[in-house]
């Protein structure tokens, strides 16, 4: 029974740990966030979180990838679902604005873990047997083309526009913020703008 108590009291204290570091690295990043800061909010001394994690990489590392274990099947569903086209494009755009509004840091994090370990990256998030799955969604997109409902556009440049429309912005957010004057209040109307910005300009540009 004892054991038992401690592992409970132990992950009890690591899930706390994860929740103040999530809170802190999307509000200061991983340069502006300390070990202290990350103490302070979970309620526990800094001795006690770096018995828990060494260091502040390895825990932005555990605290990013648990959003992108949470955030990419969400986005298979989305490819091998049975919805039209167009409603797919929006949806998928939704879907990524809520989690970057949520986790403005990650797509740092997935670009950073993808140029040093794409494979590793790739099996730390899906696993072994599973992977990013859009080939029903591509093989939708050409139908449309063949059966003459879109324009003729190459579906791989199609699922490109999508994400990079999406996910540059908040990248580029600093840029964005400095040069067209922009608070993060102001910046967060524009991003949700976007919602129906950029399925708008997609279908427009491949509608007939």
């Amino acid at each position: 029974m004892v054991k038992k108590s401690k592992k409970i009291t132990d992950h009890s204290a690591e899930e706390k740990i994860l929740a103040a570091a999530h809170k802190i690295f999307t509000t200061k990043g991983m340069a502006g966030a300390r070990m202290q800061d990350i103490a302070d909010e979970a309620g526990i001394n800094k001795a006690l979180l770096h018995y828990y994690f060494r260091d502040k990489e390895k825990l932005f590392e555990v605290v990013f990838l648990q959003e992108a274990q949470k955030f990419f099947p969400k986005i298979n569903m989305i490819f091998q679902s049975d919805l039209p086209l167009f409603e797919k494009i929006e949806k998928f755009v939704n879907e990524y604005i809520d989690e970057m509004q949520e986790n403005p840091y990650l797509p740092w994090f997935v670009m950073n873990e993808i140029n040093r370990d794409p494979d590793n990256f790739l099996y730390k998030v899906w696993g072994k047997n599973n992977l990013p799955q859009p080939a029903k969604f591509l093989e939708q997109i050409d139908k449309e083309v063949k059966a003459g409902n879109i324009k003729r556009i190459d579906p791989m440049h199609l699922l490109m526009n999508m994400i990079s429309m999406t996910i540059f912005p908040f990248i580029a957010k600093p840029m964005f913020q400095r040069n067209m004057r922009m608070d993060d209040v102001k910046f967060k109307e524009a991003m949700e703008q976007r919602r129906t910005e950029i399925p708008n300009f997609i279908i427009d540009s491949i509608k007939k």
